[in-house]
């Protein structure tokens, strides 16, 4: 019986692992796509669901498995730096998803369902602009205006067309809009990737503005986990890292905390409204894996 619930608790372990890695990725270039993000909502849940059983039976067992091949150090050492690639991995998800966002609400839906497509199109009149500034600083400006498409819609209205410069008659922007119902106006913005968001397609790191953003954000969370593996997996003896493994406290601490993680993500996934506690959850996530992970690990430097 206590061999089963050893087995069972390493299984877990390689299913949490593996499911939470799939999830990441998906995350990772989900942002490119109309929410709800099914895929990496499935895979969390699925990675949380094994995080949590494997803590129950932790309390069951009470205590670390005798040595059966799989508790030298080697494979001690292994499992820590494999666990330490995916904390680093998942860290440098959330800071990069979270400055990456394809929503443009229920218009940008709306145009996808109609058969969204990109075209380049010149503005005819310019009924309003105002400048977006960031301290102090005009990034862009964000227009009311009306341009025609060659070979489409003589007239098409764009609200919050976002712009590096102000636009005026004679421009030529891109547009993204539905030739089966040009009502629903056009969407504009420099700053984002079109034709990704019009074909809803898989692709993390989008060429826009905050595609760029995300992977700066990405990198640098990124090289933080990359130092922190080693340090966490080669300095500590074995023993101590195999105490801190199989110790039922400390990752229940590491549970408690996937599960605060996923649950502040699960609206963001799903398309719906987060709130306050769950948006602080998701904004500091990257926080919470890592500094989490540190704090219980340093059980493993004696």
């Amino acid at each position: 019986m206590r061999s089963a619930l050893i087995w069972l608790v390493r299984l877990c372990s390689l299913a949490a692992w593996v499911a939470a890695a799939v999830a990441c990725m998906w995350l990772l270039g989900a942002t490119a796509m109309a929410r709800p993000w099914h895929e990496p909502f499935v895979w969390g849940a699925v990675a949380v669901g094994c995080a949590v059983v494997r803590v129950v039976v932790l309390w069951v067992l009470r205590s670390q498995p005798k040595d059966d091949g799989f508790t030298d150090e080697f494979w001690v050492k292994l499992r820590t730096g494999t666990l330490w690639v995916l904390v680093a991995f998942s860290s440098a998800v959330f800071a990069a998803t979270l400055l990456t966002s394809s929503n443009a609400g229920e218009k940008l839906d709306a145009l996808r369902d109609a058969g969204a497509e990109v075209s380049t199109a010149t503005v005819l009149e310019r009924q309003s602009a105002r400048q977006e500034l960031s301290d102090g600083v005009v990034k862009g400006y964000a227009s009311r205006i009306v341009v025609s498409v060659p070979g489409g819609a003589e007239r098409l209205t764009v609200h919050g067309a976002y712009t590096y410069e102000k636009p005026g008659k004679g421009t030529e922007v891109d547009v993204l809009w539905a030739r089966s119902n040009p009502g629903l106006g056009g969407y504009v913005n420099e700053s984002k990737d079109l034709p990704t968001l019009a074909e809803n397609r898989w692709k993390a790191f989008q060429d826009d503005e905050l595609g760029r953003g995300s992977l700066i954000a990405f990198i640098v969370v990124a090289l933080i986990g990359s130092i922190l593996t080693p340090v966490f997996t080669l300095v500590p003896a074995a023993y101590d890292l195999q105490k801190t493994a199989w110790s039922a406290p400390f990752q229940t601490v590491r549970t408690v905390l996937t599960v605060l993680v996923f649950w502040g993500w699960s609206p963001l996934m799903l398309g719906s409204q987060p709130s306050l506690l769950q948006m602080l959850a998701a904004v500091g996530s990257s926080c919470l894996v890592l500094l989490g992970h540190v704090l219980t690990s340093l059980r493993g430097f004696g």
